[in-house]
């Protein structure tokens, strides 16, 4: 198996439903921004509104560091309209959420599900030249913890941003960060 680790997000259009509208998204939108790639199963289903709403709870957070989040399923983009108006936890989604369903973006983010049509759960963050710096994939009855994934993009923003530091396990912003080096080998 090979990793996606910097490997650069394929080529893709699809629909979306946003903000009460539908609209195409393109690999073109994401030029030049951080990208979480959020995949989930299927909308009408039992953990899936419990990590969107999760997600939209953090939105607004992730906007101020400058990070687009895209929820993704196999569903339709009417589908996902119609989950909106049912749904109070859906109701408070900002975010875009991508219709996916060929099982084109799913295939290309290795978490598609053949024999099903549906996706694992797998959340991606894409930086701004479009390689892949976060992947995570979760068998699809483990959900997600958005203040996770913020601390990962946090740290994956800095890292991005301060060349030759890294952080460690638990790292949160302001915290100590390490220099690699050959004075740290075996001393941590």
């Amino acid at each position: 198996m090979t990793t996606l680790i910097n490997s650069t997000i394929p080529d893709f259009k699809l629909q979306a439903y946003h903000g009460d509208n539908f609209k195409t998204v393109t690999r073109d939108d994401l030029k030049g921004k951080w990208s979480i790639f959020f995949f989930y199963p299927a909308d009408f289903t039992f953990v899936c509104p419990t990590e969107l709403g999760d997600l939209a709870d953090k939105y607004s957070q992730l906007k101020e560091m400058g990070v687009e989040v895209y929820s993704v399923s196999t569903d339709t983009h009417f589908v996902h309209k119609a989950w909106h108006d049912a749904s109070e936890t859906i109701k408070k989604i900002k975010y875009p959420m991508l219709a996916d369903p060929t099982g084109h973006l799913s295939r290309a983010f290795g978490v598609h599900i053949e024999e099903e049509g549906l996706a694992y759960r797998g959340t991606f963050l894409v930086d701004p030249e479009g390689k892949i710096k976060i992947a995570e994939v979760h068998d699809n009855g483990i959900g997600r913890n958005a203040d996770e994934l913020v601390r990962k993009v946090q740290a994956a923003l800095f890292v991005a941003s301060h060349p030759g530091e890294v952080c460690p396990a638990k790292w949160r912003p302001g915290e100590k960060t390490l220099k690699p080096g050959l004075n740290l080998v075996g001393k941590i």
